[in-house]
């Protein structure tokens, strides 16, 4: 399994009324790093030719990141069935270690012209194994 990480700072966009992250911002996060992930083993021509959507996001929160904290996210594929993968992502406090959110997205592969759904190709997941 491939891990991808990226590591920042929250700043103060990032915060909803009671100074913690919005969970909005986690979402836009876990969707964020999950494209940075894609387009980094990926060539331009396989993204002309396939574009995921998002079928399904379950998040956990288990505790609030505030302004200052450096954050971790690491992603990676779980599984893959027909045109569904299935992406975990893992927010944690990067000087803590500690678990912040934990994300289980299934994302759906669709020919980027026709929108219709996609098998991933074997290629494609051998990419993030």
């Amino acid at each position: 399994m491939q891990t991808y990480t990226e590591t920042f700072d929250v700043v103060v966009e990032d915060l909803d009324d009671l100074n913690h992250v919005n969970n909005v911002r986690y979402v836009e996060w876990i969707q964020e790093v999950s494209k940075n992930h894609w387009q980094k083993l990926t060539t331009q021509e396989m993204r002309d030719e396939m574009v995921w959507v998002v079928k399904n996001h379950n998040i956990s929160y288990h505790k609030s990141a505030v302004l200052g904290d450096t954050i971790q996210m690491n992603t990676y594929i779980k599984s893959n069935k027909g045109p569904i993968s299935t992406r975990v992502v893992e927010i944690k406090d990067n000087k803590t270690g500690q678990l912040l959110v934990n994300a289980h997205t299934e994302w759906c592969l669709l020919d980027a012209k026709t929108f219709r759904p996609k098998r991933v190709p074997e290629s494609v997941q051998n990419l993030f194994k």
